[in-house]
């Protein structure tokens, strides 16, 4: 048989958002007047009505994903955030009535110790919480060894004036994506320092010499760039992403969300939001080899949702 006819189990995978504006606004709309009548307390069960709608309305060859947390697990996390929260005032009060640099060392050295552990519990609660076909995601990611990365990375973009930023960001992305898991999947990210500098001084310039008109074409490629990277293995077994995105699609989105909130006064957010979230899914491609039916559950769950109650808190954000 020639080479050319041999048979290969390549498949597209089939990535889709079936979110409509309208269901979504219902959420939104009881969550906001249970939020105020609760006089906040209901917030954490709020934003797990919303993940649960998202995730449930996002499907992979017609097999809808699941986020499996609860708004208590959630509540108790913001409860302990808080409580930290509080105590850091304090140490901050007593530090700068002492002395004023003190205490904004005490800010700044504070944030960049906890950061780590945010960003580790968010991911290890979050992928746990997230399921497709009943198989549970992971993080495998160990909380000392991120950390000990984090403060390296940070001391090397200081010393370099910020120039090692751009490898902080894609460092800290390809190590988490590296350690997420789904069953036996494992993840990887090829993004570099290198083509993420190029990519935003690139975007950066020209954007601002064609008076923002290149702005769309700049997400485009931060984009693709992001997606392009992500891949997928099990054994031999791979399955690669690529992003269909254009600067034109891009505008087109952009333009329409912007006068939607506009002209709606903001009420029209839910259907920017489940724009968002179409666009995404559309112009995502998945191509590979990997048999999800032979995919077994590997991961345990974890329940702790302190770090992502911090990480809404502080209105984080990671690549994942």
């Amino acid at each position: 048989m020639n080479e050319k006819e041999i048979p290969t189990n390549k498949q597209n995978y089939n990535l889709e958002f079936f979110g409509k504006g309208s269901e979504f606004f219902g959420i939104i709309i009881v969550n906001w007047l249970l939020t105020i009548i609760t006089l906040g307390i209901y917030y954490p069960w709020a934003r797990v009505k919303k993940l649960k709608y998202i995730y449930g309305q996002t499907s992979l060859n017609n097999e809808r994903f699941h986020f499996s947390g609860t708004g208590w697990e959630l509540f108790v996390g913001f409860i302990k955030v808080i409580l930290i929260y509080i105590a850091f005032l304090i140490v901050y009060g007593l530090l700068i009535m002492v002395n004023p640099i003190l205490g904004i060392l005490f800010v700044y050295l504070g944030l960049l110790a906890v950061i780590p552990f945010i960003i580790h519990g968010s991911l290890k609660y979050g992928m746990s919480r997230t399921s497709y076909r009943g198989i549970r995601f992971g993080y495998r990611g160990k909380r000392g060894e991120l950390a000990g990365k984090i403060y390296l990375w940070t001391f090397l973009t200081i010393i370099t004036l910020g120039l090692y930023s751009f490898w902080f960001s894609m460092n800290l992305r390809r190590y988490t994506h590296e350690h997420f898991r789904y069953g036996e999947i494992e993840f990887s990210n090829d993004c570099n320092g290198g083509d993420w500098l190029w990519i935003s001084l690139k975007g950066y310039f020209l954007t601002v010499i064609t008076f923002g008109i290149y702005s769309f074409w700049f997400y485009r490629d931060i984009f693709n760039y992001y997606w392009s990277n992500l891949k997928m293995k099990n054994g031999e077994n791979v399955i690669t992403c690529k992003s269909t995105a254009t600067g034109s699609g891009f505008f087109e989105l952009i333009i329409i969300n912007l006068l939607i909130t506009v002209f709606t006064f903001g009420i029209g957010t839910p259907w920017v939001i489940m724009r968002n979230n179409k666009f995404i899914c559309d112009n995502i491609k998945l191509n590979g080899d990997i048999d999800l039916d032979s995919i077994h559950q590997t991961e345990e769950q974890y329940n702790n949702a302190t770090g992502e109650g911090a990480m809404d808190y502080l209105d984080l954000e990671i690549g994942n």
